[in-house]
């Protein structure tokens, strides 16, 4: 799997054209098929961009959200709910982002109601986990990691928690243009698919779908997806241009055997 987090760019219409270049070039390759693809853009371009997604039908590209309540609906200015999320055509919902705990300052609480009201609500929830540079210059990464998924999948079953994936995303490479060398990404999914293991049951973690994030590229991709226990990425910026966002899926569809 390959998502992009848009984040807070593209308008309405940009973000429609954006996503039919990405739709075309899937449909340029016979690849494409072997990888599942997201694109997760703001609030505002949700209802374009699932339009021109479904005026596209067999792309292969769903479409998501950065962000839900945990409540249905209320009095919650400023909030979206899952409801509206699937209203409007979205299959999947990122929870947890770095930038929403550490910016936001949603607690894992939070992100552990979002996830289950994202499942509740019909949604796959992408639930992000990551320590920040001071945590790892600290050696603390194990350690948050396992919080952070203790406190997101605990009372789950082994079914409900196969329904999420989870993304790593070590909070100091998001955006800075650093990346987490393919050993650093690749012993950072053995502690979550063991703790997945440990918290939700045998054999959790080896069957989730775990993303790597944090200034993936073209470039990187590559080698970052030959590492076994990485099952795709959730792309930033350079999800924001078809041609770049679609070199990164065509290096995990050419991974991918059938």
């Amino acid at each position: 799997m390959v998502a992009g987090n848009w984040k807070m760019h593209r308008t309405a219409s940009e973000g429609a054209a954006l996503a039919r270049e990405c739709v075309a070039l899937a449909a340029a390759d016979p690849l494409a098929k072997r990888c599942e693809v997201v694109i997760c853009p703001p609030f505002t371009g949700l209802a374009a961009v699932g339009e021109a997604l479904a005026a596209l039908k067999g792309s292969g590209v769903h479409l998501g959200a950065q962000n839900m309540h945990a409540e249905v609906q209320g009095a919650f200015t400023g909030e979206v709910s899952g409801p509206m999320l699937s209203a409007v055509g979205c299959e999947f919902v990122i929870v947890g982002h770095s930038e929403r705990r550490h910016v936001m300052g949603e607690t894992d609480a939070m992100v552990a109601a979002k996830l289950r009201a994202a499942l509740r609500d019909g949604l796959t929830p992408i639930v992000c986990i990551g320590e920040t540079l001071a945590e790892r210059e600290q050696d603390k990464t194990a350690e948050v990691l396992v919080r952070q998924l203790s406190a997101a999948y605990s009372g789950l079953d082994a079914a409900t928690a196969a329904a999420t994936v989870v993304a790593y995303e070590p909070v100091w490479a998001i955006g800075t243009g650093k990346v987490a060398s393919p050993e650093q990404a690749r012993d950072a999914h053995r502690v979550a698919r063991a703790t997945l293991d440990q918290v939700v049951g045998p054999s959790t973690g080896s069957a989730a779908c775990i993303l790597y994030g944090g200034s993936v590229n073209a470039g990187n991709a590559a080698t970052l997806f030959a590492e076994d226990d990485i099952d795709g990425a959730l792309v930033g910026g350079a999800s924001l241009e078809a041609a770049s966002f679609w070199k990164i899926i065509a290096a995990a569809s050419a991974l991918n055997r059938p």
